[in-house]
C-alpha cells in the first residue's frame, strides 16, 4: 500500500512537473536571438595570450600565443524535449581570442524554455564533402582566421600556439598545435551536449546568454595526456589528433545563464 501510495505521489509529481514547464512555454511567443560567451580561461584562470605561468603535464610551463577553435551544427532542446536545431548552413562559427571574438549569435530562435544545447567542434564531414564552392562565406573566413591547411587537408578544428619550457630545458621552445579531419580519410569533428543549470528563456522580450567557461588546459591534460616535450609540433598526426579531439569534448562547461532583454551580462 505505501508503495502504491509513492509511485501515485512520484506520478503526480512528474506530471505537475511537466505540466508547470509547458506553461511556461506557453507564455513565451515570438523569436530572439540567443547569445552563448566562451569564457577562454586556463585551469581555473582568465586566459591571458603572451603570458606566462601557465602549468601543463610534466611541469610545462606555457606561454599561449593563439586560441583559436571551430564550433558548429548549434542544437536547442526545450524542458519537453522539443529540439530546435540551427540552419545548417549559417552554424559554422570561429572562437578566436586574439580578436575577442568570443560570441556566437543564434539568431531568430523559436519561443522556448530551453534546458541543454549541444554543438560539434570542427567541421563535419556532410559539409566538407560538398566542396569548396558548397561553405559559402565560411571558407574566406576561416582562411582570414588561419583555420584552414590547404582545401584538399581541410579546416584546422584548432589553432593552439605559444612556448614552452620544461623542469630540465629554460630555453623556450615554440609549440603548435593544429588539429582538424585529414581530409576525408580521418574523421576528428566530435560533438558534444551540455546541460544547462537554468533554463534560458527566449521570447520577442527575452535575449539570453549562455555562459560557457572553457578551460584550454584539457587540450593537453584531459581524457589524453600530452606531452609537449615529447612532440611540440601535432598537425597531421593518425594517433594524436584524435585524441586531442577528444581531450576538447571536456574543455567546455556551462557557467551560468543570464535571462533578460539585452543579450548582455
Amino acid at each position: 500500500m505505501k508503495k502504491y501510495i509513492l509511485n501515485s505521489l512520484m506520478a503526480i509529481l512528474t506530471i505537475s512537473s511537466i505540466s508547470c514547464s509547458t506553461d511556461a512555454e506557453e507564455q513565451l511567443s515570438g523569436h530572439n536571438d540567443l547569445v552563448i560567451e566562451f569564457d577562454n580561461g586556463f585551469n581555473g584562470n582568465d586566459l591571458l595570450l603572451n603570458t606566462s605561468g601557465y602549468e601543463s603535464i610534466n611541469q610545462e610551463q606555457l606561454k599561449i600565443s593563439r586560441l583559436n577553435y571551430i564550433v558548429s551544427n548549434f542544437k536547442l532542446t526545450t524542458a519537453t524535449g522539443t529540439v530546435f536545431t540551427y540552419p545548417k548552413n549559417d552554424s559554422y562559427f570561429i572562437i578566436n581570442e586574439e580578436t575577442g571574438h568570443t560570441e556566437v549569435v543564434l539568431t531568430e530562435v523559436p519561443a522556448g524554455e530551453y534546458a541543454s544545447i549541444r554543438f560539434g567542434i570542427g567541421v563535419d564531414q556532410e559539409k566538407y564533402l560538398q566542396g569548396a564552392e558548397g561553405q559559402g562565406d565560411f571558407l574566406s573566413l576561416a582562411e582570414a582566421n588561419e583555420m584552414m591547411w590547404a582545401w584538399q587537408a581541410g579546416y584546422k578544428f584548432l589553432n593552439y600556439e605559444g612556448s614552452f619550457t620544461t623542469a630540465t630545458t629554460a630555453e623556450a621552445q615554440n609549440f603548435k598545435v593544429h588539429m582538424g579531419s585529414h581530409g576525408s580519410s580521418l574523421d576528428n569533428y566530435r560533438a558534444l551536449s551540455l546541460a544547462l543549470p537554468s533554463s534560458a528563456l527566449v521570447s520577442s522580450e527575452l535575449k539570453p546568454v549562455i555562459h560557457l567557461a572553457v578551460d584550454a588546459s584539457k587540450i593537453l591534460n584531459g581524457q589524453y595526456q600530452l606531452s609537449l616535450e615529447e612532440k611540440s609540433v601535432i598537425m597531421v598526426d593518425e594517433n594524436k589528433s584524435p585524441q586531442i579531439a577528444e581531450n576538447l569534448t571536456g574543455m567546455f562547461r556551462v557557467d551560468h545563464v543570464h535571462n533578460g532583454a539585452s543579450g548582455t551580462h
